[in-house]
């Protein structure tokens, strides 16, 4: 998994991933953009390429509020289709369960 700047027309198809904010910035990095006060619809997201070159892009929805690092949020997994959301959130749930 790598960085991409190529997450243009990508958008939500009802696949989350729930973790914590701390969780993802250990396993990714930091995120492409982190404003974490709560102010925009997002406080922090990633635009990613998997493996298999899909780009996606994992993000924070209305939350609205900062978030703590230690709580579980429901981020949102953003591609081009349904079935590349699932692709990406599975690379990523991997990458998660052997970090630990």
């Amino acid at each position: 998994m790598k960085r991409s700047n190529n997450t243009g027309g990508t958008s939500f198809h009802g696949v989350t991933l729930t973790v914590t904010p701390q969780k993802l910035i250990d396993v990714l990095g930091e995120p492409d953009f982190f404003g974490n006060d709560g102010s925009d619809k997002t406080n922090m997201d990633y635009s990613l390429e998997t493996e298999n070159g899909i780009p996606f892009t994992i993000y924070d929805w209305k939350e609205y509020r900062p978030l703590q690092m230690d709580e579980t949020i429901e981020f949102h997994i953003g591609a081009l289709d349904h079935s590349q959301s699932v692709e990406a959130k599975n690379e990523v749930l991997k990458l998660l369960t052997n970090s630990n």
